[in-house]
């Protein structure tokens, strides 16, 4: 395979630091600054959100290997060691979200906190972190799309050639469904940074617009991908993915194979599950009171007064962090 940009980005002895690691470890840095910096509206300590993804980062590469894994047991029941070698491939953004989410529940509910005002604070660092992310897919060559014409690349979508360049794979160009995805993920960055001034907006509904707005993308998007997870459903299943992923052929697009001979793509219904789920969930929440609460309204711990809240936050920010150590003594 010609690689036209080399995956590794420079070695020390015989330690090899690849592009890949880089742009993940810049994905989570960026997303962990917005975070931080929202957070400081709300008088929360930057501890708490380095804290967080230190834990959540180990979690949601643990979780997206697990659903991988759980979706392909026929490839790894005879070989359990297999399961570990996360480095020859196989892991799934939608495991990487349930491993995190996962972490940050406990993380969040032991801390004091409600995890909906958290999420929300967190929701625009993780879409920033998936669209710089998927620039990994790219230097790797992988999570392409299927196959197109040079001219389609240079003509119709008009890209530069360091990016015509590294889609071309074995001899072949394909969708840099990479680039789809990261655009994607960026408007879906500066919606939820509209969204979050507001006033109408509830605490949660921030992290479910996150949902919202990224499993939609995902759902046209996955379409053309040719690595994708799928299994044999029903017909009438089959029957709804397609045609609701149909007017994408309107702007000349054509579906990727399945790769493991089955009809229904598993992201693709996980996404529409997704999309319903959350418009499920804040219709109920906002009905039952459960959305009461405005994302603006100060952050406080579960049993705290907001006004003992604000002064905890004060104290927070004073430069010898007295308040917070004091916090943390007691825990």
């Amino acid at each position: 395979m010609f690689l036209a940009i080399n995956p590794i980005a420079f070695s020390i002895g015989p330690l090899s630091v690849r592009w890949y690691g880089i742009i993940l470890g810049t994905a989570a840095l960026v997303g962990l600054l917005l975070a931080i910096r929202e957070g400081k509206r709300f008088r929360m300590s930057p501890d708490f959100f380095m804290d967080l993804v230190l834990i959540g980062v180990p979690s949601a590469i643990v979780g997206a290997r697990i659903y991988y894994v759980a979706f392909k047991w026929e490839d790894y029941q005879d070989n359990l060691w297999k399961v570990f070698a996360v480095w020859e491939g196989g892991i799934a953004i939608y495991g990487a979200l349930i491993g995190a989410i996962i972490a940050a529940v406990i993380y969040v509910r032991r801390k004091g906190y409600s995890f909906w005002r958290i999420a929300d604070i967190c929701a625009p660092g993780l879409i920033i972190g998936q669209a710089i992310g998927r620039w990994g897919n790219f230097i790797n060559q992988e999570a392409h799309g299927g196959v197109v014409a040079e001219s389609f690349l240079r003509n119709n979508l008009h890209l530069p050639d360091w990016i015509v360049n590294q889609m071309l794979i074995e001899g072949q160009y394909y969708h840099p469904t990479f680039l789809y995805e990261s655009l994607w993920n960026v408007a879906g960055l500066l919606l939820l940074f509209v969204l979050r001034r507001r006033s109408f907006l509830r605490a949660g509904e921030l992290f479910f617009s996150y949902f919202i707005w990224y499993s939609i993308g995902r759902f046209f998007v996955e379409g053309l991908r040719t690595d994708s997870l799928d299994f044999t459903g029903p017909s009438w299943l089959a029957a709804l993915m397609n045609g609701m992923w149909s007017p994408m052929t309107a702007f000349g697009f054509e579906p990727g194979f399945m790769t493991y001979g089955g009809n229904v793509r598993i992201s693709q219904l996980l996404a529409v599950l997704i999309v319903l789920a959350a418009f499920v969930l804040i219709i109920v929440r906002r009905r039952t009171g459960a959305a009461s609460e405005r994302y603006s309204a100060p952050i406080v711990r579960i049993g705290q007064a907001p006004e003992e809240a604000s002064k905890a936050g004060d104290a927070d920010t004073r430069p010898n962090g007295t308040k917070e150590a004091d916090i943390k003594a007691k825990e």
